[in-house]
């Protein structure tokens, strides 16, 4: 597929089409509060950030988002348990305080639906790392989501992350990709994304029933949802694995 790769800040007449790309990200994950207060923010305010790419008919077929912000400063160092939501958070206070960036986050790469299984999740991938390396940056970190483990929601995320196939490398097929560009496995981030809601709520998004107290599997979450329902609410708290890119 031939493909043309730009940022926001080179066409920013292209908002619109690439934040309304078509995606395949589960209900309840649109409803993690620090997401919805930030990511949209990351398009309109950091577009230098937000990469695209179109075919060669024009149209978009996946983005890339990204943020930077201070790892060193702010006593900070390391990378932070609360991963995906803490990163936007430290982002955005940086950006507030002027405080100046040392790392670059990946925050998202989404490819179109029916773009998907083509690679280009690792061609978006380099050009992240390239954008990085451009402004200046010789690291970029990512809570990585893994794509294959809401088939084992289960599993703790500690085993997961670390399984290996014969050829040395990540059991998972994301976390595959990120090493073959290489990056190191760094870390578990054991509550990167937290999702409360009332038990309505959550049978919207999934059109499950959460009438049973104790742990819900839902489909597309990496581990279960806890169900309260004599207390009427679910809690969600997804962990993510923190890759590091040495650039």
């Amino acid at each position: 597929m031939e493909l043309k790769v730009s940022s926001l800040a080179e066409r920013p007449e292209m908002h619109g089409r690439v934040t309304g790309m078509a995606d395949t990200w589960p209900e309840f994950l649109r409803n993690d509060p620090v997401g919805n207060a930030h990511y949209g923010r990351i398009a309109t305010e950091l577009p230098e950030y937000v990469l695209f790419a179109e075919d060669e008919r024009g149209e978009v077929v996946a983005h890339a988002y990204s943020v930077p912000f201070a790892l060193a400063d702010q006593d900070r160092g390391e990378l932070p348990a609360r991963g995906w939501d803490e990163v936007l958070v430290w982002a955005f206070s940086d950006r507030r305080h002027g405080v100046i960036p040392d790392t670059v986050s990946a925050i998202s790469i989404v490819v179109a639906p029916h773009a998907q299984g083509t690679g280009l999740s690792a061609r978006m991938l380099s050009a992240m790392r390239d954008n990085a390396r451009a402004r200046g940056f010789d690291e970029v970190v990512a809570p990585v989501r893994p794509s294959a483990k809401h088939l084992e929601p289960r599993t703790e995320m500690a085993e997961y992350a670390f399984r290996t196939r014969g050829d040395g490398l990540p059991h998972d097929p994301w976390l595959r990709v990120h090493v073959r560009a290489g990056a190191r496995i760094e870390a578990v981030a054991p509550a990167s994304m937290t999702v409360a809601a009332s038990l309505d709520e959550w049978r919207a998004w999934t059109g499950l029933p959460f009438d049973e107290e104790g742990r819900i599997e839902v489909p597309g979450a990496l581990v279960p949802v806890h169900c309260e329902p004599r207390r009427g609410y679910a809690v969600y708290v997804e962990p993510n694995v923190w890759v590091r890119h040495a650039l």
